[in-house]
Formats: C-alpha cells, structure tokens, sequence
C-alpha cells in the first residue's frame, strides 16, 4: 500500500456553507496528530468528551488526548463496544450520562473518534446533551469520511428499522485523517468505496467512470484516495447546503440504501452477514434492476453498475448474503418502515441510467414485493 507523507502531502479542505454553521472538511494523512490545533482554532471549549469503540480507541485515542492536551484540552474517553448494534438505546444512555459527568458545557465539544456507528451515536448524544452541544467528527472509516460525518444526520436503530431515532446535528468540524485508512480491514475499505461509487451513480457519471479506471489506485492509496474521499465529501457538501433537512434533493443521497437498510434490518443488524456499505452496494444494484424492470432505464445500465461492484470486491446479490434466506414478505416490512415512506406510499431513489437518479414517491408496493419475490425466487441472477 502507498504510504501518504503527513509532510509533504497537502490537506484538501472542503467547506459546507451553511451560514452561522458553516464548517471546514479537512481531508489529508496525520490530522488526529494535529487534531488539537485545529480544534483549537475554531472553537473555544477547553473539555472535551471522545466517544470511541473498543476497535479505534487503540488505535488512535492516545495520539489525539495527546494532541488536545497539548492545547489545553481536557479530555474525557467514552468507550463503547464495536458494531451496528452499539447505534442503540441502550448505549446511548450511558453515553449522555458520560458527557454529563465530564461537564461538557455549550462551548466544549463531544468528538466522535470512529466509524459511522460512533459518528451516529455520538452525534445524537451531543445534538441532545443541554439541547445541543458542540461536535467534532473525526472519521477513521472510508464510509464515515465520505458519507455519515458530513451533513449532520445522527441517529440510532430501532428493532422496526435502521436510523428511526435520530437530530439533524450539525459538526463544526470534519477531520478525515487519511492514513487512519491503512488500518481497515480489505472488507471495511470494500464497503467504504459503495458509498464512494454511489456519488457517480446519482449525478456525476463523469466520476463513475473515472472509478471504473482508477479504482485499484484508490484501494492502494496515495493521490487517487485523497480524490475521491474529496470529490465525495465535495458532492455531499453541494446536495446537504441545497437541501439540508432532505425536503428534497438530499433523498437523492439514499440510492441503494432503501434496499440496503431493509437487507440489514432483516439480518438483524448481524455484521458478520451483513455491513452497511454491503447492503448499499446490494441495493444500487437492486435499484438499478428494478428500474430497468420498470422500464426506466436499460438492463445494460444495472449490469455495468454490477460488473464495478462486483470487479472491486462488493457483493450485489442478496443470495450473497449469508445465513438463512431472507424472505421478500420480510423485506417489505422493513421497508415500509423507512424513513422515506409518506403518507403510505413508498419513495424510492430510482434512475434512468447512470448519474441520472431521480425521486420517485410513488412506487407501488405490490410492483416491489413482486420484484423481490422474483429475485429470490431466481437465486438473485441478473435480469430475474
């Protein structure tokens, strides 16, 4: 893997223009060494309280007390059990209570120092704690540095479904430490990069196939890792100021993730079947199929998009899935539990091709029931 030079490698900065909550994104290798300085420079707060899981925390909690200690930083760790299951009730309880008992006041911050479970769960607790303090993402994960830590959606899961529970809370700072990247498992990175190819497949084609030649590059780091976490940061960034509450164009931002929040919830948030990232990059290709069934879009398109996930690793079927098999009945329930769901009537992220995805708020349930009892019933080949 190439190794990115903290010296001689320069940070990108992205900013989300949000008026009074504008905030910096700051992409680039070391950052959690310099993660005080920063910090310091935009905010007042002299405490700190860093939620973190039993994965990351060795990893990288040192260097960052470290860090803020330097400036004068009090910090309070907050450790929690790795896993989507932690993104609960339960843990989210003794994290406020956490906060509490470290005095975080207005002015301090909760930092998440971990992947999108953390980043969610922290971010609620801090959207929550004294009707909202201070919050810093600081992303180890490739999912959470282009997707979950931009655009302030924090939340928890709920039995009935994923991310029922939740603020919009938005960070007053991204860091996205690059390097922390080395440390992922070949999987994690594999269900980061569904996240990064899902920006091509809304709006950006142009990107897309800029994926399709560079892919390796990325998974090998180096410049090409850098561009993408920045061009992906770039197009949340643009969609999160147009539509920060998501009444509209923000939606967009779910391709995939109404099959793929129904895949996990059916799998019981079980990691060992199922990431998030995997359940993304089974429900674009879903997405796509579906809208070539409904002839919107040419079955070439859903095949292309499945030959790149496939090619990086991804899996695109749920017969991928493994464990017992998933029932369609089981799916539409999760399903229509989303968030999405208004008045009854089904919202799907659907697409005339490549970089040209669309809103559609009114799909029948039957025609998705149908859909999916097909793909099952076929063992999930293409074209079912």
């Amino acid at each position: 893997m190439e190794q990115q030079d903290p010296e001689t490698t320069p940070v990108r900065t992205i900013r989300v223009e949000l008026g009074a909550r504008a905030y910096d994104i700051l992409i680039g290798p070391g950052l959690i060494g310099t993660a005080g300085l920063e910090i310091a420079l935009r905010l007042k707060g002299r405490r700190m309280a860093i939620v973190s899981d039993e994965n990351v925390a060795p990893l990288y909690l040192a260097p960052l007390v470290e860090s803020l200690t330097a400036q004068g930083i009090e910090a309070t760790p907050v450790i929690l059990p790795a896993g989507e299951k932690t993104k609960s009730f339960e843990h989210l309880v003794p994290v406020v209570e956490s906060i509490i008992g470290a005095r975080i006041e207005r002015n301090d911050a909760v930092i998440a120092l971990g992947g999108g479970v953390i980043g969610d769960l922290a971010g609620f607790a801090a959207g929550i704690v004294r009707r909202g303090s201070r919050f810093i993402q600081i992303p180890t994960s490739l999912l959470a540095q282009v997707d979950s830590s931009v655009g302030g959606k924090t939340g928890i899961n709920s039995p009935q479904g994923k991310n029922l529970v939740g603020v919009f809370h938005q960070p007053d700072l991204v860091l996205a430490d690059t390097a922390a990247l080395d440390s992922l498992t070949p999987r994690e990175f594999r269900a980061g990069y569904a996240e990064v190819a899902k920006y091509g497949l809304i709006d950006r084609p142009e990107f897309f196939a800029w994926l399709e030649a560079h892919w390796r590059e990325i998974f090998s780091g180096g410049e090409a890792r850098i561009e993408a976490i920045a061009a992906s940061c770039a197009a949340k960034a643009e969609v999160v100021v147009a539509d920060e509450r998501e009444n509209g164009r923000r939606a967009l931002l779910n391709l995939g993730h109404t099959f793929g929040h129904a895949l996990e919830a059916a799998t019981q948030y079980d990691s060992a079947r199922l990431v998030h990232g995997e359940g993304v990059s089974i429900g674009m290709v879903l997405a796509h199929r579906f809208s070539a069934r409904m002839n919107l879009a040419g079955i070439e398109e859903a095949e292309r998009v499945e030959r790149h996930l496939r090619a990086v690793g991804l899996p695109t079927r749920i017969a991928e899935i493994p464990g017992p098999a998933l029932s369609a009945e089981r799916l539409m329930e999760a399903i229509a539990q989303d968030k999405k769901v208004k008045s009854g009537q089904l919202t799907f992220i659907l697409t005339h091709g490549i970089g040209r995805a669309f809103i559609a708020d009114d799909v029948p349930g039957s025609e998705v029931l149908s859909f999916l009892t097909e793909q099952l019933r076929a063992g999930d080949a293409p074209g079912a």
